[in-house]
């Protein structure tokens, strides 16, 4: 979901990666996003490669992965430790959406600031 939402804000790059990544998204968060016009239906979950994936981003937000999340010196860490939306019903999953569209908005709001005052 925080894929989707920073994508379409537009002007950073993302990755997103599961420390347990099903073969499928959950299908309440497909229906979910869908009621707000994201269509995430032909999108697959990725395993995080942790190495690869921290070395490649700037900031790295994780969502509660513990140990499995990678720690590299000079990125920057953001831990949300929100719930996983899979196996909850629909109500919650509108509810973890809708923390995840405004967490996002925030980063994106703070990581723009952070480009236009070093530029």
């Amino acid at each position: 979901m925080a894929h989707a939402f920073l994508e379409r804000l537009g002007g950073h790059q993302v990755r997103s990666a599961g420390s347990r990544a099903e073969r499928h998204l959950d299908p309440e968060v497909v229906k979910a996003m869908s009621e707000i016009g994201y269509d995430l239906s032909g999108r697959t979950p990725r395993q995080l490669e942790p190495a690869a994936d921290a070395a490649w981003a700037d900031v790295v937000v994780t969502m509660g992965c513990g140990d499995v999340c990678p720690v590299l010196p000079g990125k920057s860490y953001v831990d949300w430790g929100l719930e996983d939306p899979a196996g909850k019903s629909l109500d919650r999953v509108r509810e973890i959406r809708d923390e995840i569209e405004r967490r996002v908005g925030e980063l994106a709001r703070e990581l723009d600031s952070t480009r236009t005052a070093s530029a």
